[in-house]
């Protein structure tokens, strides 16, 4: 994971409260669909078309895929649609943490939408997987986002 990112540990870092939930954006491949469906916690797809809108006045976690060209590319690596959910300040204002999928190929830009996500929000980055996801990085989240999540 990348080192330069705030980690749930940290001092200050606003844990989500009420039901657990899951917000993430998956493009037509569906990869990041079906990992959420193995997941088995409740959650709103950001929609694929831009002229969709998703309000989410609850807390959550953000899953999301990086896009890009990887090596030192990082333009373009957060989906516009994300950009467009996340530009919402009530949308925002709800986001506890982000987690993100990408492509080990990619080097350095692994993964490198949540730590622009988690740097921008001021929110912890959970955890990364790579692509679909296996079935212990499903294991894994379920086990981070329950220890991380309070008040249910």
């Amino acid at each position: 994971m990348h080192d330069d990112v705030i980690k749930v540990g940290a001092d200050k870092v606003a844990k989500p409260t009420g039901k657990k939930h899951v917000v993430y954006f998956s493009s037509h491949s569906n990869n990041t669909h079906r990992f959420i469906e193995k997941l088995g916690i409740a959650n709103s797809r950001i929609p694929i078309e831009l002229d969709q809108e998703l309000l989410v006045t609850q807390d959550y976690i953000l899953i999301v895929p990086t896009y890009g060209g990887g090596g030192s590319d990082r333009k373009g690596a957060v989906p516009k649609q994300v950009i467009k959910f996340l530009n919402h300040e009530v949308n925002r204002s709800h986001c506890k943490g982000v987690v993100a999928s990408g492509n080990t190929n990619f080097g350095d830009t692994f993964a490198i939408a949540g730590p622009i996500i988690s740097k921008k929000l001021n929110v912890p980055m959970l955890y990364q997987f790579e692509l679909l996801g296996t079935s212990q990085d499903v294991d894994n989240l379920y086990d981070i986002i329950n220890n991380f999540w309070k008040g249910e």
